[in-house]
């Protein structure tokens, strides 16, 4: 099995929008009503959007491929590209999915190691994301790869306010 991490690029917009929405709805369509699932999903990863986060030049999207498949993305984001504001000492796990059919597989774990890289690389010192209260198995997953609670925030999913926990890592430089 041959496992690479890409950049994206304006190239790559179709096939990030997608994935985006692919794999956040294979993620949390069984526990949010259809009218709120894509009344996000609309909002989040409609084209424009994504062009606009693309353009962005605090963030960065990275496709994993598995035998020249994409199996999943992460998104990260510094300086104030953050959806918090943590400083330019931190850097943000925005998104971090993985195609259902590739879970685990140590994916996840691959991408966020490295991410933690380039966050050293970059001489930052801490790691952060949000994750949704109720996701217990992504929960579980960031406690065991060093991340801890440090507070948490809302957004909207639809009409519907949702809470996510902000986990963040310490890193060693």
């Amino acid at each position: 099995m041959t496992i690479v991490m890409k950049t994206c690029t304006m190239d790559d917009l179709s096939a990030l929008k997608e994935i985006s929405t692919q794999t956040f709805k294979e993620t949390f369509q069984h526990q949010n009503s259809p009218e709120n699932m894509n009344a996000y999903l609309e909002k989040a990863f409609n084209t424009e959007q994504l062009k606009k986060e693309l353009a962005n030049h605090f963030s960065q999207f990275f496709f994993l491929y598995i035998n020249d498949e994409v199996a999943g993305y992460v998104k990260i984001n510094r300086s104030t590209a953050q959806s918090e504001n943590m400083g330019d000492e931190s850097l943000e796990v925005e998104r971090i999915y993985v195609k259902s059919n590739f879970q685990k597989q140590g994916l996840g774990k691959y991408m966020l190691n490295k991410v933690m890289e380039m966050a050293i690389e970059e001489h930052k010192e801490k790691i952060w994301l949000g994750v949704w209260e109720k996701n217990e198995n992504a929960i579980a997953f960031y406690k065991k790869m060093g991340f801890v609670q440090t507070g948490m925030h809302s957004f909207f999913m639809g009409t519907e306010e949702q809470f996510d926990y902000i986990m963040t890592k310490t890193l060693i430089n």
